[in-house]
């Protein structure tokens, strides 16, 4: 089983997820900084990205002088694996004892209620 992610390293996976092709260190930095608004420095970024090709997430090719990065797992396959540890954790197994755990600890809306509803609704 590979490592989780950290929050950090979470972060620039997601602009690597978002992007359509792979991405130097700079883009992936620049993207980070500006989405979460991070100033974080090449080194720092470059040093996430290494750990995060070691546990087998991320994937780099050369081209000319730079490397470039790209997933190895989806965005898809690594969230189902983060909502499965969460529903194991707070869920004891069972996601309708997430969803207690949710809702005794999260006061929701009349407006985020009619939303999870419609969303549940569509799943049938």
């Amino acid at each position: 089983m590979q490592e989780w992610l950290t929050d950090s390293e979470l972060l620039l996976m997601k602009m690597i997820w978002k992007s359509k092709d792979p991405l130097t260190v700079q883009e992936v930095m620049a993207l980070t900084n500006t989405r979460y608004d991070k100033k974080w420095k090449v080194q720092t970024v470059s040093t996430f990205l290494s750990r995060m090709v070691k546990k087998g997430y991320l994937s780099m090719e050369r081209k000319g002088r730079t490397f470039c990065y790209y997933p190895l797992v989806t965005e898809e396959s690594y969230c189902k694996r983060e909502l499965d540890r969460q529903i194991d954790l707070w869920g004891d197994g069972e996601l309708d004892g997430l969803i207690a755990s949710f809702t005794r600890t999260t006061k929701l809306t009349e407006n985020e209620k009619e939303k999870i509803r419609r969303l549940l609704d569509a799943m049938d």
